[in-house]
Parts: C-alpha cells; structure tokens; sequence
C-alpha cells in the first residue's frame, strides 16, 4: 500500500485518547470521513513530540474540517497513555494514537522498518477510503502540520470542484487552474 489512489487495508489497533477507555479503531471508522495518519518511530523520543505536539496544535481545525487524525507508532497503547502523562508536550495531544506493536497497520502502509519502527510517514485518506496525500521523510526531519492543513485543503478543493486543480502553494480562496490544451507551455 503507501501509493497514491490506492485505498485502505482493513485493519483494527487499539487506541490511547487522553480522557477515554482505551478503544479499538478499524477502517469502518473513517469510512466517508478525511482521515490522517500520521506514523512516528516511536514514543519517548526526540523529533517525534515536537511534531505531534505541532499536529495538536492543528487537531481544532482539522476537526473543524471533518478530517480524523490518528498518531501511529508500533509502541503500544499502554506506551502511548505512559508517554501523555509523562511528556508536556504529548499531554498537549487530544486525538487518538493507534498502538501498532503486531505491525499490521505500519505494514498495510508500507511505512514498516526492519528495526521493527514506522518510518516518519503522513497519510491523508479521503472518504472513499483512498489514499489521496502521503509525505515520508527521514528519521531526522520533521513534519509542518500548517502545511498538512493547506494540503488537504486543497485534496478536499480538488475532489468538490472537478476539472479543477491547486497551484502550487495554494490557499484556500486563491485561484485556481482548469487544465486544457490553451495552458499546455503557457504557465
């Protein structure tokens, strides 16, 4: 999986959300909804907090937007509730983190290292179920989840206005392009 318009695997992990039971998540879940994944190495480390402390701070509008978001590291959920109450940062972090200790989802992406850790991986899925955005960067890079928000809003621009597309560095409310043959060595 991991590729542009391919859709999702089935699959069930157990989730950590600060101030709930844990609970059980399967694709059936984001079915007709946005949804991010949004996959880490691993709880208790170094650039990892910084990012998800980054999406937290984005978790209202993507909400507000009708996108899920789920952290994901092949830690389990047990690990995850230990790391929120322990880390001022991660105890910022209001949506649900996927334990993946079995691998099954980290593998299903295709995001799955030999250490046995997910590779930095972002995954935006549409309602369909489709894979619609995915930014993979290495270990020592971190993500902008600013730029995460102007990306599906663009995805979710696209998909509403057919025959439309977004420019680079498109905002919402900037102009758009709609491809024919009078643009072709124009732009």
């Amino acid at each position: 999986m991991g590729i542009i318009g391919s859709s999702i695997k089935p699959f069930k992990n157990t989730a950590f959300q600060a101030g709930k039971d844990f609970f059980d998540v399967t694709e059936k879940d984001i079915e007709g909804k946005w949804a991010v994944f949004f996959f880490y190495p691993a709880d208790f480390t170094f650039v990892c907090p910084t990012e998800l402390e980054d999406l937290a701070e984005q978790y209202e509008t993507l909400q507000g937007m009708g996108v899920e978001v789920f952290g994901v590291s092949t830690d389990t959920h047990f690990c995850h509730k230990a790391w929120h109450d322990t880390s001022e940062k991660i105890a910022k972090c209001t949506y649900p983190f996927l334990g993946d200790q079995n691998h099954e989802l980290s593998n299903n992406f295709g995001v799955l290292r030999d250490a046995g850790l997910a590779d930095r991986a972002t995954f935006v899925i549409d309602p369909d179920g489709v894979i619609q955005i995915m930014e993979i960067t290495p270990e020592g890079v971190g993500r902008n989840a600013t730029e995460l928000v102007r990306k599906i809003k663009a995805a979710k621009y696209w998909r509403e206005h057919p025959g439309q597309v977004c420019p680079a560095k498109w905002e919402e409310g900037a102009e758009t392009l709609a491809p024919s043959l009078d643009l072709v060595g124009k732009l």
